[in-house]
């Protein structure tokens, strides 16, 4: 039982003070009538409320804070329309596991099934996005749904859990809004009791796998990076001299210039992560769910590996690829229990040779890295070289956020990502329009923290208006603006596979404005349309910390995205840049050439 003493609260003065016990130091939101009681008293709060200009940006910026931190994201709006707006944040999240508390307005309890104004079924709609989602009825009720909300985000598989609160329960005009508050020390929630620690007899039958392993690979998702396991992951691939591939929302898990990093695998990872996968006898799935756009066709997929799974939702095991061992449990806790047992056999003795393993590792990295044509002096700019010039300008634990599609594919490829934590971007939902956003929830809970947005102008134009938030709420953000004049992805896609027919995919470089738009928003813009500019306009962007910066890159419009698994294909399919061999392997050789084909076309055009 709580020593506190009891306080008479209403429901909205009860809500934020059960935030504060919480410890939440922002709340993202946007107000309405539902809700309007609750924003009453955050005026005497000591939590900071961010005012952002569309609810689907207040939902991104909880993403965003908690990516960065591993802390839940709080993000609070109105009930119907506002409401509905969050649904693609909360649904980014459910399905990349970010913990997120979620609290909507809701009519009055009276009004609920009456088609009233701003009325919708907000937990039924809800539902399918959320880890959990509650109505609460009762003023008292609220400090107990806070709290069990806070335990569910962030316990076992983390995820968001929505509370919609009837306006009646906590209007200071209701009397039967008041009650005696006491914030509960405990949860008690038959049913929900994930449990973070493997079982003796998985760890032991991992463990006979590793030893017998001749060239096991390490695929690690970002399971690892919320369970806060890095370091642990590390410590294993060192020990086992085991190579490791990192996911898209796993990048900076493991340093990118550690000896054993082999960067990203899927469908544009490069060739050396792909095909090790590919190549390896044993795959140690740590933190991650056997994507599609890793795995590719998934009878193709490692076809000679065994599998060892570490998951802590028991509901990924076997979901796609049928382990040989199973490990249900906390990432970190069972990195921690397969050291301590290995360090018992002997630590790096209990492994075989991988030497001649690393040797074929290392020979596919020299003959297939990542390349790019560089462009010319007064040329349009290549994506990669403005990647590479950000990436080499800025500290080394810059946080880098990106929106979803060709420059989220080359940043993940093109930056160095030696520190976990600072690369954040919608990988499941692949949300267009997340970077914005998502960069001022992150600068919000680092300010001394520099935080680059990575995006294209098509996901520029979907969230823009949250640089007004960035200006008003001195949220310095930088946005690297990658203006290719098209959705650069789909358009790739229409030329490798739909004989250059492009289909609505141009947007033009010219309109709108962005150097204007962003100006108009508070911000300082710059425009760069020459390779020998990049640098110094990218000094001049950092040199600015009182206010965000919008950096415009006019890039070419037909650069494409390598290596790339073809849709449907198998990674053994993979097709690497035009201007490398392509490998002996893959039968996609003959289409790659089709490709320079048409891009030869398509430029006489």
């Amino acid at each position: 039982m709580s020593d506190q003493e009891p306080i008479r609260l209403n429901g909205g003065q009860a809500l934020i003070k059960s935030l504060e016990m919480e410890g939440v130091e922002v709340i993202f939101g946007y107000p309405g009538g539902a809700i309007l009681p609750v924003y009453d008293p955050i005026i005497d709060s000591k939590i900071r409320h961010v005012l952002v200009r569309h609810e689907q940006g207040a939902g991104h910026a909880a993403e965003g804070y908690a990516h960065a931190t591993g802390r839940p994201g709080v993000c609070m709006v109105t009930s119907g329309p506002a409401a509905t707006n969050i649904v693609t944040p909360l649904a980014d999240a459910y399905l990349d596991s970010v913990p997120m508390v979620c609290i909507t307005g809701q009519v009055a309890l009276a009004a609920i099934g009456t088609d009233a104004f701003q009325e919708c079924d907000t937990t039924g709609i809800t539902r399918s996005v959320t880890k959990h989602n509650m109505l609460v009825t009762r003023a008292e009720d609220i400090p107990m749904a806070v709290k069990e909300a806070f335990h569910i985000a962030t316990t076992g598989r983390p995820g968001p859990v929505l509370i919609d609160i009837p306006k009646n329960i906590v209007d200071a005009n209701n009397p039967d809004a008041y009650f005696d508050f006491v914030y509960p020390d405990t949860v008690d929630l038959p049913g929900y009791s994930p449990d973070g620690r493997p079982s003796d007899d998985s760890i032991d039958a991992a463990l006979e796998l590793l030893a017998a392993a001749e060239r096991p690979v390490l695929y690690v998702g970002g399971g690892v990076l919320k369970a806060r396991a890095a370091e642990a992951v590390l410590r294993l691939a060192e020990m086992g001299d085991i190579p490791v591939v990192t996911t898209l929302m796993a990048r900076g898990a493991v340093p990118d210039d550690h000896e054993l990093c082999l960067g990203m695998p899927g469908m544009h990872g490069n060739y050396t992560a792909v095909t090790a996968i590919q190549r390896c006898d044993l795959l140690i799935a740590m933190g991650s769910r056997f994507d599609d756009r890793v795995t590719g066709k998934v009878g193709a997929f490692a076809p000679d590996a065994k599998v060892i799974h570490v998951d802590i939702d028991p509901a990924e095991h076997g979901k796609v690829r049928i382990p040989e061992v199973s490990v249900v449990g906390d990432c970190r806790l069972v990195c921690e229990a397969l050291l301590a047992k290995l360090e018992v056999k002997g630590g790096a003795s209990a492994f075989a040779d991988h030497t001649p393993w690393r040797q074929q590792v290392s020979g596919w990295q020299e003959k297939y890295p990542l390349v790019y044509q560089s462009s010319e002096s007064g040329e349009l700019l290549k994506p990669q070289h403005v990647i590479e010039s950000l990436r080499d300008s800025c500290p080394p634990d810059t946080i880098v956020t990106s929106g979803v599609g060709q420059h989220q594919m080359f940043a993940s490829q093109y930056w160095t990502f030696n520190h976990p934590y600072t690369w954040i971007n919608s990988g499941g939902l692949g949300t267009m329009g997340f970077s914005i956003p998502a960069a001022i929830g992150a600068k919000a809970a680092y300010p001394d923290r520099m935080v680059w947005a990575v995006d294209g102008d098509g996901c520029f134009q979907m969230t823009a208006q949250e640089l007004i938030t960035a200006s008003v709420e001195k949220i310095p953000i930088k946005v690297a603006l990658l203006n290719n004049a098209y959705l650069g992805m789909v358009r790739q896609w229409q030329e490798l596979f739909y004989d250059n027919r492009y289909s609505e995919v141009y947007l033009s470089h010219d309109m709108p404005d962005y150097v204007k738009w962003a100006e108009s928003m508070g911000c300082v813009a710059f425009r760069v349309e020459d390779p020998d500019e990049i640098a110094a306009t990218i000094a001049k962007a950092n040199a600015i910390n009182d206010r965000p910066v919008v950096v415009e890159f006019r890039c070419v419009e037909e650069e494409n995205v390598f290596p790339m698994v073809p849709a449907g294909g198998s990674n053994d399919d993979i097709i690497v840049d035009p201007s490398q061999e392509q490998p002996a392997h893959s039968t996609a050789a003959q289409d790659a050439s089709m490709t320079d084909a048409q891009r030869t076309g398509e430029k006489a055009k």
